[in-house]
């Protein structure tokens, strides 16, 4: 029985195991995400921003289009905090005792993880594109290209990451709830009023509301007492 499990998880209330948390791929694949998108931001917001020689305002390196900066950052900061908030949501999962709460986790898991991995396809393409029609004199010393470069190479990466816990997530929902262990509606053992008597209909010790035995009524209804009599022709 050990090994069933509802949604990749065991019964609630087991002891959290980091070793066995950090080695499973969907965590992994959580960090590394984690990390790409701490890349990403910082790339950007420390590097994205040049001026020519004679201007003091500052450009984005990417076409000086400042909307594809912009897009970077906010990606970056959100994936980041999205990340931080479904690494939680794992470290609890395990102690979620209700199966409908479960199932609308791994859903939130899927359907998430499946729209971060679209928008780093959008990001991607957008920051690819602008990179490649940006103009020579706009930065002729070629500064912030390597961040640039990065920025988009780690937005492509992002991508996987994000696609493949959307899969992991799929393929924990396909695993459905354990119907030996759990229920639709859980009830805690110990709230359970199992323990009263079950009196079989067919039993010799129902009794009638005037108080006579079952058994004395079913003989009585055959024994010519009850206003039945045989006619003779």
């Amino acid at each position: 029985m050990e090994g069933m499990q509802a949604y990749g998880a065991g019964k609630a209330g087991g002891a959290f195991d980091p070793v066995t948390f950090f080695q499973q791929p969907q965590t992994v694949l959580r960090i590394v995400s984690w990390l790409f998108s701490i890349v990403i931001f910082g790339c950007i917001a420390n590097e994205g921003y040049i001026n020519r020689q004679n201007e003091m305002e500052q450009y984005c390196i990417f076409n000086r289009n400042q909307n594809a900066c912009n897009y970077g950052v906010f990606m970056g900061s959100m994936a980041f905090l999205c990340c931080i908030a479904f690494l939680a949501l794992d470290v609890y999962f395990p102690q979620i005792s209700s199966v409908k709460d479960r199932k609308k986790a791994v859903l939130a898991d899927i359907g998430v993880s499946a729209f971060w991995s679209f928008m780093w396809f959008v990001g991607f393409c957008f920051l690819a594109n602008q990179w490649q029609v940006s103009k020579e004199e706009d930065n002729p010393l070629r500064e912030g290209g390597d961040a640039a470069r990065a920025a988009i190479t780690f937005s492509f990466f992002s991508i996987f990451t994000w696609a493949g816990q959307s899969f992991l997530a799929y393929q924990k929902y396909k695993l459905g709830a354990d119907s030996a262990l759990f229920s639709q509606e859980y009830t805690d053992p110990s709230l359970d009023a199992g323990g009263a008597p079950y009196t079989s209909f067919g039993g010799d010790n129902m009794e009638s509301p005037n108080g006579e035995g079952g058994q004395a009524n079913s003989d009585g209804a055959f024994d010519g007492t009850g206003g039945y009599q045989r006619q003779d022709y």
